[in-house]
C-alpha cells in the first residue's frame, strides 16, 4: 500500500516540477512510508525510496518500512541527504512548506547549497484527502470506539461531577479499549459553560436542569474519531428542547443531502440556512465540518469559505450548532465518509435529546 502511495506521490511531482520531495512532518512521514516512530526523514525520488532516521530506530524502520532504502543517517541528517541528492544528479528538491519553519529553512538552505528548495503545498495532504480502504475500515473501528464510549458514560454521568472527571472517565475507557489516545483535548461544556463551542473540560461541577455537550474522539491505529452529543442532566426547559430540535434538524437534513460533487461551501449550506431560518445564525459562528483522518483537523472543510468538490473516499464531520452566551449550547456532530451515491455514516450513537439524572 505504502509503495502505491510513492507512485501517486511520483505523479504529483511531475505534474509540479520537481524532481524530488523531502518530507519531515510527522503525519506525512507515517503515510507515505507506514513508519510509527518519531524520528526520520523520507526522501522520494522520480526512481529511488529512502527513508533516513537515527540508531534510536533503525530496527524499527528495517521491520516496517517496504520499498525503501533504510540509512542510518551521521550527525548532519541533512548532510547525508545531501549526498544522495548530488550522488542522483538531482538539484531541485521539493520541500513541505505548511511544515518547515523559517529557521529550518535557513538551515537547509545552508547545509543544501547548491540545491534549488522549492515549497510545495500541501502534496502529501491531497493524497490523504482520498481514504482507501484500509484507513476506512481503521476509522469505522475509531467511530465505533469512540459510539462506545458515549454509551458507557451516559451511565455515569451525573450531577455534582466536575466536568474533568467526567472527561478523564471518557478518555480511561478509550484508552482500555484500544485507543493510543484521545483525537484531541476531551470537550466536556455544561451549563452556561456549553455555549464555548471549544470549552474543554473545567473544574466545574455539573448542575442540574442544563446542558452538558461532550465532544470527544478515539486515536486508534493512527486515525481520529471525532463525535460530539449533547444531552440535558435533569429536566430540559422548553428552551433546552427548542434549540436541540433546531440543531438536529439542520444535522439530519445535512446528512441527507450531502453527495459528491458538491462543494464545502454548499455543504455548509445545508445546515446553516436552517439554523439562520430560525434566527439563530449568528449563534452558529463555524464551520459545518472539517476533514478527518491521521490529525483531527485537515482537508476539507465544509465552510463558508471552501471550493473544494466533496470526492468520494474523503471523510468529514458534520456537525452544526447553536451557542447562547449565558445559557448553553448544543453541537451534534457525526464522521461521514462520501461514496459514490451520497454518504455513509460512521458514527452510530443516538440524537434523541437524552435526559439523564
Amino acid at each position: 500500500m505504502t509503495m502505491e502511495r510513492v507512485q501517486r506521490l511520483r505523479g504529483l511531482l511531475d505534474e509540479n516540477g520537481l524532481e524530488a520531495l523531502l518530507i519531515a512532518s510527522p503525519y506525512n512521514r507515517r503515510y507515505i512510508t507506514g513508519f510509527t516512530g518519531s524520528a526520520g526523514y523520507a526522501l522520494i525520488t522520480s526512481g529511488a525510496s529512502y527513508f533516513l532516521t537515527d540508531f534510536r530506530y533503525r530496527v524499527q524502520a528495517a521491520e516496517q518500512l517496504q520499498g525503501f532504502q533504510v540509512i542510518e543517517h551521521g550527525t548532519s541528517p541533512l548532510g547525508d541527504i545531501r549526498s544522495l541528492l548530488e550522488k542522483a544528479g538531482i538539484h531541485k528538491l521539493g520541500f513541505e512548506q505548511e511544515h518547515v519553519t523559517y529557521g529550518e529553512y535557513l538551515q537547509w538552505g545552508g547545509t543544501l547549497r547548491g540545491i534549488d528548495l522549492k515549497p510545495a503545498a500541501g502534496l502529501v495532504e491531497k493524497l490523504r484527502m482520498i481514504k482507501d480502504d484500509s484507513e476506512l475500515q481503521v476509522m469505522q473501528e475509531a467511530a465505533e470506539l469512540a459510539d462506545r464510549t458515549f454509551k458507557h458514560i451516559t451511565g455515569v454521568i451525573a450531577t455534582g461531577m466536575k466536568e474533568t472527571d467526567v472527561a478523564l472517565e471518557m478518555e480511561v475507557f478509550m484508552r482500555s479499549h484500544g485507543a493510543t489516545s484521545s483525537s484531541f483535548d476531551t470537550i466536556v461544556a455544561s451549563g452556561e459553560r456549553s455555549a464555548l463551542p471549544h470549552g474543554v473540560a473545567s473544574s466545574r461541577r455539573i448542575g442540574t436542569d442544563e446542558f452538558v455537550k461532550l465532544d470527544f474522539g478515539a486515536y486508534y491505529n493512527g486515525y481520529c474519531s471525532d463525535l460530539t452529543r449533547t444531552v440535558v442532566i435533569g429536566k430540559p426547559s422548553d428552551r433546552h428542547k427548542d434549540i436541540y430540535s433546531i440543531v438536529l434538524e439542520a444535522q439530519l437534513h445535512a446528512l441527507a443531502h450531502i453527495k459528491p460533487g458538491m462543494t464545502g461551501l454548499q455543504a455548509d449550506a445545508l445546515c446553516r440556512d436552517i439554523i439562520t431560518k430560525y434566527g439563530y445564525g449568528d449563534n452558529f459562528g463555524h464551520g459545518t465540518g472539517h476533514g478527518l483522518g491521521m490529525e483531527i483537523h485537515e482537508a476539507p472543510r465544509l465552510s463558508k469559505l471552501s471550493d473544494t468538490i466533496l470526492t468520494p473516499g474523503m471523510t468529514v464531520t458534520v456537525e452544526p450548532g447553536i451557542y447562547i452566551p449565558g445559557f448553553g449550547g448544543v453541537r451534534i456532530e457525526d464522521d461521514i465518509v462520501i461514496t459514490e451515491s451520497g454518504i455513509k455514516i460512521l458514527t452510530s450513537s443516538p440524537k434523541e435529546l437524552i435526559c439523564l439524572g
